[in-house]
């Protein structure tokens, strides 16, 4: 194989890689964003959950003292 042949097969090689490599990276960014937007909605709903705990807490009585005043 001359130096010619084997250099284009190394092209064609680091060409295939490179398509490999941006469709990997396509998932990547798809699945980041997945991820993203399922973590804000957790922490919507945690915000959600503690603004709720907070409400519940205010309607509490108040704690009696320990002389019992």
């Amino acid at each position: 194989m001359s130096r010619l042949d084997e250099l284009a097969e190394r092209i064609e090689r680091l060409a295939l890689r490179h398509e490999e490599l941006r469709r990997t990276n396509a998932l990547l960014e798809q699945q980041l964003g997945s991820v993203t937007a399922e973590r804000d909605s957790l922490k919507s709903r945690l915000a959600a959950a503690r603004a709720r705990i907070d409400a519940l807490l205010d309607r509490l009585p108040a704690e009696p003292t320990r002389d019992g005043a």
